[in-house]
This record gives structure tokens, C-alpha cells and sequence, in this order.
């Protein structure tokens, strides 16, 4: 039902019936000609036109005229008696940090601001063959560097709910596209938080899946796909398990990718049973968190026990500062070293930001031997985390350790008065899914006093992508509000 949530401060016309249905509803609309794809198309078209100039979330925006042909396409091709795949019809745009054949991809980069792929980054692929019309793409920070949407091609993504604040990152253009109607269903990608932050701070879902289970794309690295993962994000557990269903499964050009186990759609017809949950919290002061966000995730906790979950707080016997820096140290191999080529060139080096460079400049100084210890003590970390899915179903970590800041701000130099020594120090809380290759799902867990949203992320052990959702669906089911801005 829906419940008290502070009203968006952005003065935006209601979003029409259209847009509010589910991307599960809108699928089977489409599918038995209730509703038109053109009819679909353009509720959204009218409605990204209406709200995105106020939140510049949707970015590299198509021709209106094109998409709508696109969209009578489809509408003549069902009238044909053409089938129709999981994601007909539906109006997606995609994150700037991802390949589109023949749609301007800058990954938030004046180095890319006229770069037009010839090819598709695999999940993309995949989500044109399954009927999708692809409308543009979401903003995201230079190079997803840092948990707050500005670049200087595009500017800055604002937060659904006010503003004055930072929509997170680095898939904040997807997480305010969905909060205020814009689309359906949208992709992410997600290292440090990517996919799960923006959710949190605008009061939607993101999922980050196990490692390998959505293969990357024709370029990325090997090394690099063992941390940075694509996933989807939805207004509910539902619309995120139908496009992970596109999105998922073995690629042959993909060499950590693996098969998806059936449908994750199907799979939440089986309801979760119950569960036991670890509540990490503030891993006992180590992490820094602004005054609130205790209280709201454990009063998430409180109502998943409705559902039979049932919250046990524990610490980890675990040296946390050696696992961030291990985290710091295979982020800079892998982000910093393929950022060095432009680094290298004179002409580009000034074109990037400072946390860019900050990136490329410490990965110069890496040693092998340094990066085999941080990959030492990852694997330390993972077999904690298994020995503690042998006694619980779940983790749980609050999803941020701060609310959402001033949008000016590029990041927190503290939190709760301790100093922050890097750009991403204050998303440490993200890493711990990371470094385990785990399945992470943020669920909005409420608002506080000055109605800025925080989410909670929900862990499961790796390849229980399915039983992570599942557990979701329930959550989502005890609360009292619904997700979304508008």
C-alpha cells in the first residue's frame, strides 16, 4: 500500500497511468495488444520530456520521430503475428558505460564525447533481440569514477527527491530515470557500488549479481570482469528479475561468464520461506556512518521479520582496513591501468578528472607483488564469508555511510568527523559484496527527517542470485510505502 513518504520537491505533472505500470505489466500488455508499443513508447517519451530537464537523467536522448517508427515497427510486427520477446516493446535507455551500436557512448568522458560504438556490449545485445527499443542512455560520472553523477560533457544528474542532492552514482541516471517514471526497467554496472548507492538514494532497487553471471562486453579485460559486474535495476524485485533474465547467462566470448539456472521471473513464483540474516551494521565502529542510518536499516530488519527473517548481529573476525586497501589496490590495477593510455597522451591528460588520475597515477607505482597480496587477502575474505553462509541465508551492511549530499559536492572528505583519505573511502561499505563476488540487492529501507532515501544491501552467498531475490520479494512485500518519486 502506499504510505507516507516525503513528495518529491521537483514541480512535476503526475505520471500517466502508463508509466506507472510495472515493466512485468507493460510486457504482458504489449504482448496481448492491450496497449500498443506506440502507446507505451510515447507515455514515456511525453514523460522524459516533461521531468528530465529538471534532473538531466536521460542522456544522448534519440529523435523522437525515430523512436516512434521503431515503435510502429513493432506494433506491425505483432500485428503480423511476429512473436514477441521478453522485453518487447519496452522503452529502455541504457548507462553510458556501455557499448550502443550507432548511440553515442561517452562514458561521462570529453575524450568520448563524440564516440560512436560499431558493435554492442553483450547485455545490450541481448536486450535488442528481446524486442526492447532502446530510447538513449543514462548519465553516469566520468569514467563511473565515484558515487556522484556529474561529467563535464553532460552536467550533473540530480536526486529524485530533492534537488539540491546528488543522485549517487555511478548508475545515478538509471536509479532517477526509474524513481521518476522515465522508464520501465534499466541496466547498471556496478564495482563499488554502483548498482546498489543510486538505488539506495532514490528509493529503488539495484542488483548486483554474482560474478560472471551477465557477461561484460567485446573489450573488458578478464581481470577487470572479476570485480565491475552489469546488472538491472527496477521500481520492484519483479521488473529487475525480467530484464535479468535478458541479460544473464554464458556468453562464449565471455570466459567467467556461466548459465543462468532458469528463470529468475519464474523463480519468484516460489515464494522465500524465511531465513536467517547476519546483520554486520557498522562492523563494530570500523565504518563511519552519518547519524540515521542505523536506525532506519535495522528498523527494515525489524519488518523483515514479518516475513520470517530473523536478525542476528554479528562481527566478522576480519582486519577491514587490510581488505580496503586490498580493494583500493585491485581497483588501481584494473581501473587505473586501462585509464593509463590516456594518461599517456598529452592531449588527454587534462581531460581528466582528478580521482582519474588519482587512479592511474597509484597504478603506476603497483607491484606484482602487491597486487598478489591484496588478491591474498580477497581470498581470505571470500572464504569468511562462505564459512558464514554456513550459518546464515544473508548479510546484511547498510547500502551508503552517508544520506545523499549536496550535488556540488564532488565527495565527502568526512563522515561522522573522521577524515576520508580517497574519493571512494566513504563507500568502503560497498566493497565487502565486491571483493566476495557475491550477489548484492539494495531495498529501500526508508526516509529521514529531511526526506533523503537509504537503502540496505542484502547479501547471499555466490550463485544465489535467485534465493538473494527471492528474499528481496519478501522484504519488498512488508513494506509500507511503494518505491519511487513520483
Amino acid at each position: 500500500m502506499t504510505g507516507p513518504r516525503p513528495a518529491t520537491k521537483h514541480a512535476l505533472p503526475a505520471a500517466g497511468e502508463i508509466c506507472r505500470l510495472s515493466a512485468v505489466e507493460l510486457a504482458d500488455r504489449i504482448r496481448r495488444r492491450q496497449l500498443s508499443v506506440r502507446e507505451v513508447v510515447a507515455a514515456f517519451l511525453d514523460r522524459i520530456e516533461a521531468v528530465n530537464p529538471q534532473v538531466n537523467a536521460i542522456v544522448s536522448l534519440r529523435e523522437r520521430s525515430d523512436i516512434l517508427a521503431e515503435a510502429a515497427t513493432a506494433d506491425a510486427h505483432l500485428a503480423g503475428g511476429g512473436e514477441a520477446g521478453t522485453l518487447f516493446g519496452l522503452p529502455i535507455a541504457i548507462k553510458d558505460l556501455a557499448l550502443t551500436k550507432g548511440l553515442r557512448t561517452t562514458f561521462g568522458s570529453p575524450i568520448f564525447a563524440d564516440f560512436v560504438p560499431q558493435e554492442d556490449d553483450f547485455f545490450v545485445e541481448r536486450v535488442r533481440k528481446a524486442g526492447a527499443i532502446i530510447i538513449g542512455k543514462t548519465n553516469v560520472p566520468e569514467f563511473g569514477l565515484g558515487s556522484n553523477t556529474y561529467n563535464s560533457v553532460f552536467g550533473s544528474t540530480l536526486n529524485a527527491f530533492d534537488p539540491a542532492l546528488t543522485a549517487g552514482g555511478s548508475s545515478g541516471g538509471a536509479a532517477v530515470a526509474l524513481a521518476l517514471d522515465m522508464l520501465p526497467v534499466a541496466d547498471g554496472s556496478d564495482f563499488g557500488g554502483s548498482l546498489r548507492n543510486p538505488a539506495g538514494w532514490n528509493n529503488v532497487y539495484g542488483f548486483r549479481p554474482s560474478q560472471g553471471l551477465v557477461p561484460g562486453g567485446p573489450d573488458l579485460e578478464v581481470f577487470h570482469a572479476q570485480m565491475g559486474v552489469d546488472g538491472p535495476m527496477g521500481r520492484n524485485i519483479s521488473d529487475m528479475a525480467l530484464l535479468l533474465d535478458v541479460q544473464a547467462g554464458y556468453h562464449p566470448h565471455a570466459p567467467l561468464s556461466w548459465e543462468k539456472p532458469g528463470s529468475f521471473l519464474e523463480g519468484l513464483a516460489t515464494p522465500a520461506s524465511g531465513g536467517r540474516v547476519a546483520w554486520l551494521g557498522d562492523l563494530g565502529g570500523h565504518l563511519p556512518l552519518e547519524a540515521g542510518i542505523l536506525d532506519l536499516c535495522e528498523a527494515a530488519l525489524g519488518r523483515f521479520a514479518d516475513a520470517s527473517f530473523l536478525t542476528e548481529p554479528l562481527l566478522p573476525d576480519f582486519d577491514f582496513e587490510a581488505l580496503w586497501q586490498a580493494f583500493v589496490t585491485l581497483r588501481q590495477a584494473s581501473s587505473g591501468s586501462a585509464l593509463k593510455i590516456h594518461y599517456d597522451d598529452p592531449h588527454k591528460r587534462g581531460l581528466l578528472k582528478p580521482e582519474a588520475v588519482w587512479e592511474v597515477e597509484k597504478a603506476i607505482r603497483l607491484t606484482a607483488p602487491q597486487i598478489r597480496a591484496a588478491s591474498v587477502v580477497r581470498t581470505s575474505w571470500h572464504k569468511v564469508l562462505l564459512s558464514l553462509f554456513e550459518r546464515f541465508d544473508l548479510v546484511a551492511l547498510p547500502t551508503a555511510q552517508v544520506f545523499p549530499f549536496a550535488v556540488s559536492t564532488h565527495w565527502p572528505n568526512q563522515v561522522a568527523g573522521r577524515a576520508m583519505d580517497s574519493y571512494h573511502r566513504w563507500m568502503q561499505v560497498s566493497a565487502f559484496a565486491t571483493l566476495g563476488g557475491c550477489p548484492a540487492l539494495n531495498v529501500p529501507v526508508g526516509f529521514d527527517a529531511k526526506g533523503r532515501a537509504m537503502g540496505m544491501q542484502l547479501i547471499g552467498p555466490p550463485r544465489s542470485d535467485l534465493a538473494v531475490l527471492r528474499a528481496g520479494a519478501a522484504y519488498e512485500a512488508t513494506l509500507p510505502w511503494q518505491a519511487g518519486a513520483s
